[in-house]
């Protein structure tokens, strides 16, 4: 009976060493995510005097990003979050539904890829006007 205790003993010492809570993934479920916007980050970059921010959550459970955008010194024409590098162009991964009035706000689940691309800091907010149809303040997206 000793014996039996003592390799019960061991191969619980053993079981819980090997659990050393080493996940690889620390970071919070939901995250913020914002960006600030100006015509010197567009590509390529313009000299236009107005301004925006992005402000927001990015739940990577459910791959949900709510965002409120707001933006000051023009009126855009149409409005999108974007997927590529920054000092790069890329596809339209969220469109706006509508950008009349500041604030824009909203919320989209991601597909896995452009979830990716957001957690890489690959995707930014974009919004166009008649003056600059590819894009007047731009605005690459951090997660915190």
């Amino acid at each position: 009976m000793k014996r039996f205790s003592t390799m019960l003993l061991l191969a619980g010492l053993i079981a819980t060493t090997a659990c050393n809570n080493d996940d690889k993934d620390n970071t919070p479920t939901v995250m913020q995510a914002s960006a600030t916007l100006n015509g010197s980050q567009e590509v390529p970059a313009n000299s236009s005097a107005a301004t925006g921010t992005m402000t927001g959550t990015y739940d990577k459970g459910t791959r949900t990003l709510t965002y409120t955008v707001t933006y000051q010194g023009f009126t855009p024409a149409a409005g999108h979050i974007h997927q590529a590098a920054p000092g790069q162009n890329g596809g339209v991964i969220v469109p706006f539904s509508s950008v009349a009035s500041s604030p824009i706000k909203g919320s989209a689940t991601l597909t896995e890829a452009d979830a990716a691309s957001l957690m890489a800091g690959n995707t930014y907010v974009n919004l166009h006007s008649s003056t600059y149809p590819n894009g007047e303040i731009r605005g690459n997206i951090t997660l915190k």
